[in-house]
């Protein structure tokens, strides 16, 4: 998450600085409009930084994905970046129309404007002609962001709702671009701030085209037939076994991949049970029925479907110099586990480092239960199961009495970011170092 954290603050400084470097006539503001003019500059660069920011991660690029710890950190990236520009939008519209409102209740006397200044150079006085055009189609923008926002925030609409809604930010970003390309102050384009904005234009619009043309992830994607399905009524989940014959690479244990059943309900984000082998060539999945889409899964899959399938990503994949592991899942979070569980019961010879997995879980399936029990013996690991009514909340305290060697350890959660957090947070205060402790973030939305 360090790094989340280093590239947000990178984008608020950078532009920041080079805006105030090419903001020569900063000395000189002394009316109110002054610096209303340089906040609708300001603001507008900034969000549209952090958008197009936003747009490069959402085509899920490949060469940040180590650096940043897995595409579940990007996409939390990709969240705050869309939450700030949501931000600095709404700034950026206040500081346009609020003197306007001022001026109109009688607060502000409107300020004398005379003719516009024609400009002797040729690109800005052509860009002068669209001012109006551009003026217009960004307001509307801004009024899309923000509906397109709460669809996209608030989880009570369907993900399928979202999921189709979102593609259209694609849309208002490249509206957005001509908006801030006409309106920009001209003097900016030769100045520090272009060494930014230019590079963000473009390679945000080229990343917005390839969403809208659905060909993010292309080259990661296969082809794969539904071969079994199992249901687990305790714990309310449905193993997908897949065929993946052909397109399909390999994968480590923890990571995950997107899979579409249905075109409009887009790709869902699954991690994956199984570890690969070449000669099955199959991969399995875990789905708890948490939404809409999941509830319905069981009654809608069937054997032999054909599925798309996404990926590997992820860099959950349990690998550090400590002399032990300690595993979390907190409910479906016991996937990755899972198959890093079934990798390790291939090795020959097997794996002699020490492996604590603690179940946390609010439901039981004895059939569920029965196949993580082998699971561990083949594994040779060490299995705790807490179940929530029966033991209560599963606590770091627990987890140091049961495992007294726990600073030794690399620990690894996925689960329930609430629960991650609190673990992390006492771990860390006990002795812990940060870079022990690995969380898979498990909301993407």
């Amino acid at each position: 998450m360090r790094h989340v954290m280093r590239v947000w603050w990178a984008v608020l400084l950078v532009v920041t600085t080079l805006w105030l470097i090419a903001d020569a006539g900063g000395a000189q503001r002394v009316t109110l409009i002054d610096w209303r003019n340089a906040m609708v500059q300001y603001s507008g660069l900034l969000a549209i930084t952090w958008m197009g920011v936003g747009m490069i991660l959402a085509t899920r690029p490949r060469w940040p994905e180590r650096w940043m710890g897995g595409l579940d950190k990007m996409y939390r990236l990709h969240k705050w970046v869309g939450i700030s520009a949501l931000v600095l939008s709404v700034t950026h519209w206040l500081s346009a129309k609020g003197p306007k409102w001022a001026t109109a209740a009688g607060f502000m006397e409107r300020a004398p404007r005379g003719p516009r200044a024609v400009s002797s150079n040729t690109i800005e006085r052509a860009f002068s002609e669209y001012r109006g055009a551009a003026e217009s189609v960004g307001e509307l923008a801004f009024y899309a962001v923000l509906v397109l926002s709460v669809i996209s925030l608030v989880k009570w609409f369907p993900y399928r709702v979202f999921y189709q809604s979102h593609r259209l930010f694609a849309v208002v970003y490249l509206v957005l671009c001509f908006h801030t390309v006409i309106l920009t102050s001209f003097v900016y384009w030769t100045s520090p701030v272009a060494i930014v904005l230019v590079p963000v234009l473009l390679w945000g619009g080229w990343s917005a085209t390839m969403l809208l043309l659905r060909r993010v992830g292309v080259d990661r994607q296969a082809t794969g037939t539904i071969a079994a399905l199992e249901y687990y009524p305790g714990v309310h989940s449905l193993e997908v076994v897949l065929d993946v014959p052909k397109g399909w690479h390999g994968h480590q244990p923890g990571q995950f991949a997107f899979v579409r059943s249905n075109r409009w309900e887009g790709a869902h984000p699954y991690t994956m049970a199984s570890a690969w082998s070449q000669g099955t060539q199959r991969i399995t999945f875990i789905v708890k029925a948490l939404g809409d889409h999941t509830s319905r899964l069981r009654e809608k899959l069937r054997i032999g479907q054909t599925v798309r399938v996404e990926g590997p990503y992820g860099c959950f994949t349990f690998s550090g110099t400590e002399r032990r592991q300690i595993w979390v899942g907190g409910g479906i979070g016991i996937t990755p586990f899972v198959a890093r569980m079934k990798y390790l019961a291939t090795l020959s010879p097997p794996s002699t480092m020490p492996v604590d997995l603690f179940h946390a879980t609010a439901d039981e399936d004895e059939t569920a239960m029965a196949h993580l029990a082998a699971d561990a013996t083949a594994a040779g690991v060490h299995v705790h199961i807490s179940v929530d009514a029966r033991d209560g909340f599963l606590t770091a305290a627990r987890i140091r009495e049961a495992v007294p060697a726990w600073r030794e350890a690399s620990v690894w959660y996925c689960g329930p970011t609430t629960l991650g957090n609190l673990l992390r947070t006492d771990l860390m205060k006990s002795g812990l170092d940060a870079h022990q402790f690995h969380q898979e973030l498990f909301a993407m939305r």
